[in-house]
């Protein structure tokens, strides 16, 4: 729930209610008014435009645990997709200057803009850690007129649907299939199927010489296979993976047929109930642009961007046996033993649960992109 920005005159102060009862005071940021989601907090220390734009933040209120944001401003180049989705952001410490030579206004402004009701000058460290003890949970921030009784506030936070169970991929998905061309000369055409892509991660095939097809959510078989690609590719969202049944279904149709597939984040929890395994909520998840992964075919340790708070349920040691062959983990969290990536052995099909696009974030697992053309040259050929 959303409300526009209110009289520069009107009051100035604003309440975060969790779900548990714990209150936190602070200043209003962005639109004044009341919004609802899943309290989640997010570790990277720059990205924040990246990170308000990215779809996947569906219906969540975001923490920033850096203290000061909005150094940088707001401008017209970082969008990952056309609005913000955060249902709100949380912040200590606004920048009160924005300064950047790419900067076009501030990110209050922003906010304001696109009615983001959020709150500043709270302890963003306390509620960090209060969300590690307990877990992410369901908020509310008021401001303005919206504030009223905390007993009231909380019941009301409270009568919002959880996370769990959520089927949101639709809700952010285009609704008109488009293409995102190749630049230089074109190798190899994908259908990517859009549970809530980011506009990085055609661009990152794109440089690679790939046509992207961007398909929406709802989109069949038939019009996957519409387009003749060489690959198919199932991209990042929000919501519970065990609400998106349609997905899968298509998912097994393209293992199948043997075209290569690549997936990332929801993509791979999509896959992984393909192949039979199942997702799980995690506590608090995995948000921030700076996560340790090993990839185990190569060893090497890449520093990553994350945004996912469900997990595939698969073995991390030895080989799996599934209706579509033999799968391997092959990508794993340092920092919690998390299913981070699922390799077929037989066919030619890999999934990552975090984000090579790295928008925001360090270029480490951009090599998945040049694996992914690799897969495509034999049946391209």
């Amino acid at each position: 729930m959303r409300s526009g920005p209110m009289s520069a005159g009107g009051p100035t102060a604003a309440v975060l209610v969790l779900e548990d009862g714990r209150v936190f005071r602070g200043r209003p940021y962005g639109a004044l008014g009341e919004t609802f989601g899943e309290a989640v907090f997010s570790t990277g220390m720059t990205g924040y435009q990246e990170t308000l734009t990215d779809p996947s933040y569906d219906r969540q209120i975001v923490v920033a645990t850096a203290p000061q944001i909005g150094n940088t401003g707001w401008n017209d180049e970082d969008d990952e997709s056309g609005r913000i989705w955060v249902s709100g952001y949380v912040v200590r410490d606004p920048a009160r200057v924005p300064s950047n030579w790419r900067a076009r206004r501030s990110l209050d402004e922003e906010l304001e803009r696109q009615g983001v009701v959020g709150i500043s000058g709270i302890d963003t460290r306390a509620l960090t850690r209060h969300l590690r003890e307990r877990g992410s949970m369901r908020a509310g921030i008021f401001s303005g007129e919206a504030i009223v009784g905390e007993a009231e506030l909380l019941a009301r936070v409270q009568a919002q649907p959880q996370m769990k169970g959520a089927n949101l991929c639709e809700e952010v998905a285009t609704k008109e299939a488009y293409v995102v061309p190749a630049i230089g000369e074109k190798r190899f055409t994908v259908a990517a199927i859009d549970l809530g892509i980011k506009g990085m991660t055609p661009h990152r095939m794109a440089e690679r010489g790939i046509e992207v097809h961007v398909l929406p959510a709802t989109a069949t078989v038939e019009d996957v296979y519409a387009v003749e690609p060489d690959g198919v590719f199932f991209s990042n969202g929000p919501g519970d993976p065990e609400t998106a049944d349609h997905p899968v279904a298509v998912m097994r149709a393209v293992l199948e047929r043997g075209t290569p597939l690549f997936g990332i984040c929801f993509g791979q929890q999509i896959l992984g109930r393909a192949l039979g395994f199942g997702t799980y909520k995690l506590k608090y998840g995995h948000r921030g642009i700076n996560q340790p992964v090993q990839d185990r075919t190569t060893g090497k340790v890449e520093v990553t961007a994350h945004n996912h708070g469900f997990a595939v349920d698969a073995p991390l040691d030895g080989v799996s046996e599934t209706p579509f062959g033999r799968v391997e983990v092959s990508h794993v969290c340092l920092n919690d033993g998390v299913v981070e990536g699922l390799r077929l052995l037989d066919r030619p099909a890999f999934s990552v649960q975090y984000h090579p696009e790295a928008a925001a974030g360090p270029h480490d697992a951009a090599y998945l992109f040049d694996r992914f053309a690799s897969l495509m040259e034999p049946a391209h050929g």
